[in-house]
């Protein structure tokens, strides 16, 4: 497939799908029993292995082929890492939610205590693509890898310093003391900056494509420039009134309603 429009459409459903099928998981969890969010995690291995074995085998050589190899087994990657953090396995030694009151310094060493081991996980992950394809022919799993770490730092820092606008629908029960280092405020000077940075982002990957010489990097590239897009649409989210949740609230299952009095 070099079909640009069909390279962009498969993107944004990756994107989508992947992002809704964890969220189905993890509240799937919520509903169930008390170790279902273990058994989410445990039961995803598959996606930490494949991701790996796939970065490393489509490494090697540089075809329309190993690039999707490689971008699909980054978003694997990744996705197993953000399931392990969704469903309160890989989050961090800090559980407690952060007092209203709390002065600045207590609320960076509360929030960075609340996602750590998290953090490290990405930061594992990240060294490790890199390193796999340092010198490698194809280095989009890397490249995918790191594009979405960087988003997600900009999207956690401007979480925790203010925006106008923050989603908390979707967080599950294991993570519920993570809304308590959320800040709803005006934006400050990081969100615009994020924003105008993710914009050049998009535009320098979708560059790179326009004078890729061959099929291989110019999908490679075209991809990023996609992903990248969708982070600048989320940080856009923080502060245009849009509810993005509508995207994937339709297909999560619901909790049963506890029946009132007047219902019995």
């Amino acid at each position: 497939m070099t079909n640009p429009w069909i390279i962009a459409l498969s993107a944004i459903f990756l994107w989508w799908a992947s992002t809704g099928l964890i969220l189905w998981r993890v509240r799937k969890a919520d509903l169930g029993g008390p170790d279902d969010h273990l058994w989410s995690v445990i039961l995803g291995l598959p996606l930490l292995v494949g991701g790996v074995a796939g970065a490393h085998a489509s490494a090697g050589q540089l075809t329309v082929g190993s690039v999707y190899s490689g971008f699909l087994s980054a978003l694997a990657f990744w996705g197993w890492i953000e399931l392990a953090f969704l469903s309160g396995i890989v989050t961090g030694p800090d559980r407690k939610p952060c007092p209203p009151n709390a002065p600045f310094p207590e609320r960076i060493w509360r929030a960075v205590g609340s996602i750590l081991w998290h953090e490290f996980a990405l930061i594992a992950g990240l060294l490790a693509l890199t390193h796999l394809t340092l010198d490698a022919p194809n280095p989009f799993s890397a490249l995918t890898f790191a594009t979405l770490f960087f988003a997600r730092v900009s999207a956690k820092l401007n979480l925790f310093l203010g925006a106008p606008r923050i989603n908390t629908e979707f967080l599950p029960k294991p993570l519920a003391h993570i809304a308590s280092h959320f800040r709803k405020a005006p934006m400050t000077a990081l969100l615009p900056l994020s924003i105008a940075a993710l914009a050049l982002a998009t535009g320098w990957w979708a560059a790179q494509a326009a004078n890729a010489t061959s099929d291989a990097p110019f999908i490679g590239y075209l991809l990023l420039s996609v992903l990248t897009a969708l982070a600048l649409i989320e940080h856009l989210f923080m502060v245009v009134p849009i509810p993005d949740q509508k995207l994937w609230r339709w297909m999560l299952p619901e909790a049963p309603t506890v029946p009132t009095k007047q219902d019995t």
